[in-house]
Formats: structure tokens, C-alpha cells, sequence
């Protein structure tokens, strides 16, 4: 043994116990910032479970303010996304937006195990699942609904009505009856400003009656089909004679307004306007039933799914503490919390037998079947150009409710333009 020996033993030992000490220290915290919905109710709760995630593993949130529009926060995505920015860790993002920004996100899929995934509705895992890659996951979900008067319909003997058929026919009953008295009413308000909430309203219709959707899983386009053609006319001819000629400029807030405060006898809108229009002030409080969309035809689907999701930038430094915080947002005890103090619609199947949660929004009995049967706006297979899809489409069928154009021949048009930007004709 050399002389050195022992300072070479010591070495080893001190080498052993600074290793047996950094192993058993915690890992270091990290930042993680969180984009959320800059609404009110959307933001505080996005916050309020962040910061619990945040206490509980040792980690901070910084809560990144964004835009309330929809499109503007989206921008603000792609902005920020295209510059590999590590500025957002975790982004809320619209249920048509996987397509457009699923490049930039991480596959949540080794994060969430089977049953995290299988609890949630399919239909919700396959609208954020873009190539096989689980870029975001569902949070809450909608679907649209009709909303009606009940005491109208009592009042002239009609049933709710299950075909846009009926719904016509029932409104111009209740109409006439209603202004021979001298009362200014409408039957039938919806989102026909041309913008995303009239290609909603459209698929709507199309789907209902067996037409499909604007491009196939295939990629190919299909819009230009006689069932389509047959639902988009079948809407403009309520213009003027259920409709008021106004809806051509009606987003969600405008119907409302026109349905609230009595000057509807239906109105499709998304589940939020449910606690407004029975709220303390609404005109209509108490008055109102709520029910699927009518069908074209027996075997057509109604319901387009809407919500949003969570999801991980692929440029964000703490993508393993990204994907741990979604999964917290996401988990069934959050999901229950945000139903009952915010009226958010779970993605979570088991939460719409709760008793707890259907206490608080008995409406959930009447949606879980919507979401059961939703179709997804074809976001997945236009990707980046869904934006160009949704635009032509909302522009086309703008066109034939204001009488510009027959859907025939302004199909035929969309067709053409959908090639151009490089999708194959059926």
C-alpha cells in the first residue's frame, strides 16, 4: 500500500457521501407558465387548481394573460410556437386547434396511462390525437343545443321538435298565433355571422341530414353532396319567414339577447347560455326547456363537438412537469369541481352519473348523449390549412342564406376553391 493510499480511500468516501446526499435531496422546483381562457370564471379556476398542482409537488405557476379571442390567443400560439419560444409551458387550446398546432406539442400519450385515457369520451382522445400522437388532452367539452319557450309550446299544443322540419313548422305556428296578438316575435335565432360559429351551425344541418362533413378522413372533399345541398337550402328558406334577416350578423351573444329577453320561440346555442337565461334578471326565467338538435333525417348525427384541451409546447424546458400538471388539471376530482362551480361540461364519462354534479347542472343528463354522438369539425385532416377550410366553408354558406347564391351551385364553387389549396376532389 502506497503512501497516498489512504488520502485516495478518503477521496472514495467522500465521493460516496456527497452522491448519498444529492440523491436523496428533492428535485429542483421549477416555473412552469400556464396559459388559460382569460374569462372570469375560466381563469380563476384555471389558477386556483395550478397554484393546488403547485403547492403540492413543490413547483410555481406563472399565469400568462391572453387574449379573449379565440382567434387572437390562437394567433398569439402559432406567433409564439413558429419563434420555438419557451415562453408558454401549458396552453389551453380550442378542440379545432390539435390539426393546426400539433407539430409544436409533445405526445401526452406516455404521460397518460390507459384508463386516464379510456375514462375520458372517445370522441374527445380522437379529436386531440393528430398521427397517432396525443397532443393535447380534453379538459371540457359542448355541443350545441335547442333551446326553447315551453310555456309557448304548451300554450299552442306543439311538441318539441325533433326534425328541422317540425322546428319550422311549429315556429310559424306559434309566430302568427303570437303577432295576431300584437306581440313581435321570431321562431328561430342561431350564429349566421360568417365566422367559425356559422361552419358549427352548417355541419350542424349537413350532418342531420346524413351529408357528412367538409373533407373526409381521406382528405378528400365531400361537402358537395345532394344531402348537404338539401340541408343548406333547407335553412335559407327560414330566412324571413322564421328568421330575422338580422341573424346574418349573430354570433352567440347576439342570439342570446334576442332569445332572452322574449323575441324567440327556439334558439340554438352552446350550454353556457343555460344559467344566463334562467338567471335572477332574464325575462324568459323559468320559461325555457332545453333539447338535442333536430334531424334532418332519421339516422343523421346533429351535434358538432366544441371545448377545449390542455396541452405541452415542445419547446417548453420542463416538459415532464408540463405533462404532470395537465394530468392534474384534467383528473376527474378537478374536472367534478370545475362542473360544479362553473358549469363546465366534463370530458369524464363516470361524472355524468355524479349525483353531486347532476345536482348542480341536471342539463348533463340531456348532453351526455350529444356527447356520446358528436361529430368533430374535420380539423385533423385539414391541419394547418383548417383555417382556409372552415373560412371557404362559413363564406359559402353565408352566400346562400343571404340569397346570393343556391347551395348547388355555391358548393360546386367551395369544391373548386378547397382543390385549389390542395385537397382531392371525391
Amino acid at each position: 500500500m502506497t503512501s497516498n493510499t489512504p488520502m485516495r480511500l478518503a477521496g472514495v468516501a467522500l465521493c460516496a457521501g456527497l452522491w448519498s446526499i444529492l440523491t436523496t435531496l428533492p428535485a429542483l422546483a421549477v416555473t412552469l407558465a400556464v396559459s388559460c381562457s382569460a374569462v372570469a370564471v375560466e381563469f380563476r379556476l384555471c389558477t386556483e387548481a395550478a397554484r393546488q398542482w403547485a403547492e403540492q409537488t413543490g413547483n410555481e405557476v406563472r399565469m400568462i394573460s391572453t387574449p379573449a379571442s379565440a382567434s387572437e390567443r390562437l394567433a398569439l400560439y402559432q406567433q409564439l410556437l413558429a419563434a420555438q419560444s419557451a415562453a408558454i409551458d401549458v396552453l389551453q387550446i380550442d378542440v379545432v386547434w390539435p390539426g393546426i398546432l400539433g407539430s409544436h406539442l409533445v405526445d401526452l400519450s406516455p404521460a397518460m396511462d390507459g384508463a386516464t385515457r379510456q375514462a375520458h369520451f372517445p370522441t374527445t382522445i380522437d379529436n386531440n390525437t393528430i398521427d397517432g400522437r396525443l397532443v393535447a388532452m380534453p379538459w371540457f367539452t359542448n355541443v350545441g343545443l335547442l333551446y326553447y319557450r315551453r310555456d309557448l309550446l304548451e300554450r299552442y299544443g306543439r311538441p318539441v321538435p325533433d326534425s328541422w322540419a317540425s322546428l319550422a313548422e311549429t315556429a310559424r305556428v306559434v309566430m302568427e298565433g303570437e303577432r295576431s296578438s300584437g306581440r313581435r316575435l321570431w321562431g328561430y335565432v342561431f350564429q349566421a355571422r360568417a365566422y367559425e360559429g356559422l361552419t358549427v351551425n352548417a355541419l350542424e344541418w349537413v350532418g342531420s341530414f346524413g351529408g357528412g362533413t367538409i373533407i373526409d378522413r381521406a382528405g378528400r372533399v365531400t361537402i358537395n353532396n345532394p344531402a348537404a345541398i338539401e340541408a343548406i337550402d333547407g335553412a335559407a328558406s327560414w330566412m324571413r319567414r322564421i328568421t330575422p334577416p338580422g341573424v346574418l350578423n349573430y354570433a352567440e351573444e347576439e342570439t342570446r339577447g334576442v332569445f332572452q329577453t322574449g323575441r324567440a320561440v327556439f334558439m340554438r346555442n352552446w350550454p353556457y347560455a343555460w344559467p344566463l337565461v334562467n338567471g335572477p334578471d332574464s325575462p324568459v326565467r323559468g320559461l325555457v326547456g332545453v333539447a338535442l338538435l333536430p334531424r334532418g333525417r332519421e339516422d343523421g348525427s346533429a351535434a358538432i363537438l366544441g371545448g377545449e384541451g390542455l396541452a405541452v409546447s415542445r419547446y417548453s424546458r420542463h416538459p415532464q412537469e408540463a405533462a404532470s400538471l395537465v394530468r392534474y388539471l384534467v383528473s376527474r376530482a378537478e374536472q367534478k369541481r370545475r362542473a360544479i362551480e362553473g358549469g363546465f361540461n366534463p370530458t369524464i364519462r363516470d361524472l355524468y352519473d355524479d349525483p353531486e354534479v347532476l345536482a348542480t347542472n341536471p342539463l348533463l343528463r340531456t348532453l351526455r348523449r350529444s356527447f356520446e354522438e358528436a361529430a368533430v369539425r374535420p380539423a385533423a385532416q385539414s391541419g394547418s390549412r383548417y383555417n382556409q377550410v372552415s373560412a371557404r366553408f362559413w363564406s359559402a354558406v353565408h352566400a346562400v342564406l343571404s340569397a346570393q347564391m343556391r347551395a348547388g351551385a355555391a358548393l360546386v364553387r367551395l369544391e373548386r376553391d378547397l382543390a385549389r389549396i390542395g385537397f382531392a376532389r371525391r
